[in-house]
């Protein structure tokens, strides 16, 4: 909201806003799911979607994932529910959508290009739960853990530690997770719904994604059946850990959605065994810190892309890390680890950038796109 235009149609008090706004304003009969979050609100807004398809219900994904909100809208076909991966920007241009179940996935320091300070960055998302009528919050991300009880006292709370959160409330008590994982289960309020084991995808992230859908879930009154069928049948999503190929043993995994370095450390954190690693493209601002500590632990070798790639090998080398090559191209990557794969007997090649792909790519999907290419071309 920060181009000459629409900051001079501001000053003379016409309202500016953005798409998902004017969405909201034709929609707003209907209830809305919205979900914000730095990571995991793609994978947590696609298991909605599925989980409210399997109950028989009208409710696209749309905002930053399938359709765009404004597409639904012009569609006029009628709706259960709209189901919004809401980023940081879109909450910004919305002034007042309002949905009746809102989400919070995580929280990390991104996009401060635009948000300037991590307190701007943290109050733009606080404002769609601020709104939302029922929120639900993830209990294991510390950041949100310690500070947000106090605001909204009403929250659910979702755990893959149980049913106690003991820690991170800054010494004050900690809710009460109402969606947790226990013994092996999901479980609302006690009750199991769905077996971990029904989840394909990779990560213990990936378990929280499913707690956070699943609170969704049963707020909105699906049936324990349907979440069932749609947990089980759910493939994962396109650039997300996403197993592409395996070739001569080795499997390609196509993380391109990494788009930052906590994305990136929880998809090789994710592997169970060492991989050789696919990084760089244009560096955000962020911690480095937990990835190098993971690269040193479950990195074989390092192949480095973008524009990024040297101040990367300049962090790298400051840990004492040197089992890493600049290789400038996703080209020259892909060729490189195919050989070096065999030499180092590892079993794993991921691309997992920690940055954004704007210098050589229009976005994360054309980069993972065509890591997928190069993958397939192999055989």
């Amino acid at each position: 909201m920060q181009l000459p235009a629409l900051m001079e149609a501001q000053s003379q008090g016409i309202e500016t806003f953005g798409e998902l706004e004017l969405a909201w304003r034709y929609l707003q009969q209907c209830p809305w799911v919205g979900i914000t979050g730095t990571n995991g609100k793609t994978t947590t807004t696609a298991i909605v979607a599925a989980i409210f398809a399997a109950a028989g219900l009208k409710a696209p994904a749309c905002g930053n994932i399938g359709y765009s909100a404004c597409e639904l809208a012009l569609a006029g076909e009628p709706l259960d529910w709209v189901i919004a991966e809401v980023s940081s920007y879109q909450i910004e241009a919305s002034l007042s959508l309002a949905p009746q179940i809102g989400v919070w996935t995580t929280f990390t320091p991104d996009h401060l290009e635009r948000h300037k300070t991590i307190e701007c960055y943290w109050e733009i998302k606080a404002l769609l739960l601020d709104r939302s009528q029922h929120k639900i919050l993830n209990g294991d991300d510390q950041t949100l853990l310690k500070g947000l009880p106090w605001r909204w006292s009403d929250a659910y709370w979702t755990s893959c530690q149980g049913q106690s959160l003991a820690e991170g409330c800054n010494g004050q008590r900690c809710p009460v997770p109402q969606v947790y994982l226990e013994a092996g289960w999901v479980k609302v309020e006690g009750e199991p719904v769905v077996p971990l084991t029904a989840l394909r995808m990779l990560g213990r992230h990936n378990h929280q994604n499913l707690l956070l859908a699943v609170a969704v879930a049963s707020l909105a009154g699906i049936p324990t059946e349907a979440i069932t069928t749609a947990v089980t049948r759910f493939p994962g999503v396109a650039h997300r850990l996403e197993h592409i190929c395996t070739w001569q043993g080795i499997k390609f995994i196509n993380d391109s959605k990494a788009t930052n370095y906590e994305a990136a450390q929880t998809g090789l954190a994710a592997l169970e065994n060492p991989a050789i690693l696919i990084a760089g493209g244009e560096a955000k601002v962020g911690d480095d810190t937990a990835w190098l500590q993971t690269i040193q632990a479950k990195a074989a070798k390092v192949l480095l892309i973008g524009e990024a790639a040297l101040s990367f090998s300049q962090r790298l080398d400051q840990i004492g890390y040197t089992d890493y090559e600049i290789v400038e191209t996703m080209d020259r990557a892909v060729s490189r680890a195919t050989k070096l794969a065999h030499q180092l007997a590892v079993k794993v090649i991921l691309l997992s950038p920690a940055c954004a792909s704007f210098d050589q790519y229009q976005n994360f999907e054309e980069r993972g796109d065509h890591f997928r290419q190069l993958c397939q071309q192999l055989f």
